[in-house]
């Protein structure tokens, strides 16, 4: 597909996963966290059951904190896995996301994207304190940050979505929205109807049955050579 209409006054991204190493940084906080007692546990089936408790955990009602979401599925996952849990291994998990880097390509392509005059915000599924770190990493080209706590909602709630459209003053048609998250982002988009750049980083991670992005690129240093298709920059 090629991305078509107007050019977009605003890019929003996902944060973890788009921008910053997210899979990388959480193998290696739940390694840390697993490594205190001998007994080896797999950390990707572990990961993988974390990530379950934490997206049902993101629906309920009344909204909780990601910090309170991440406690309780790691507690959660560490009671399956008949590990011991101590509030200390959730401390270790949210204070390693916001040390998580970007991706290498990621500066350097948001500094080209600025230049071109787009506005730039993330619209992610984390807390206002924990996402700081990773934006003060960014090169300080962040126009806005909207978080699950300031929407109340989590991806791919439309929630959170319509939250940061009214907080940018914009209509989905003024906006290209790059993620790595097809169960988030990507099933949002197909309820909602925004044009997407999917960026596919190899980790086998499908997009959403019937849905197809407007662009899939494999990193973000792509996404200036489809402006310039699309004749959105020089």
């Amino acid at each position: 597909m090629t991305l078509t209409g107007p050019r977009p006054d605003w890019l929003t991204f996902d944060c973890y996963g788009t921008l910053i190493q997210w899979d990388e940084g959480l193998m290696a906080a739940i390694t840390e966290i697993l490594s205190k007692e001998a007994e080896t546990v797999d950390p990707k089936a572990f990961i993988s059951t974390f990530d379950r408790y934490e997206h049902a955990l993101e629906v309920e009602r009344p909204h909780r904190s990601f910090r309170e979401v991440s406690a309780l599925a790691l507690e959660k996952t560490m009671m399956a896995f008949g590990r011991a849990f101590a509030p200390e291994d959730a401390d270790v998990l949210t204070g390693s996301i916001g040390r998580m880097p970007p991706f290498p390509e990621v500066v350097d392509t948001l500094r080209q994207l600025k230049a071109a005059g787009f506005k730039l915000a993330i619209i992610s599924n984390t807390d206002d304190a924990i996402i700081a770190g990773n934006v003060a990493q960014l090169g300080g080209v962040i126009d806005r940050v909207i978080t699950a706590e300031q929407a109340g909602a989590y991806k791919p709630s439309a929630q959170i979505f319509h939250h940061a459209w009214k907080s940018l003053g914009i209509s989905p048609e003024e906006l290209v929205h790059i993620c790595a998250s097809p169960h988030l982002d990507l099933a949002a988009a197909r309820e909602l109807g925004f044009r997407t750049i999917w960026i596919d980083r190899g980790t086998g991670r499908k997009r959403p049955e019937g849905y197809r992005p407007d662009e899939h690129v494999p990193t973000l240093d792509h996404v200036p050579g489809l402006f310039r298709a699309a004749h959105w920059m020089q």
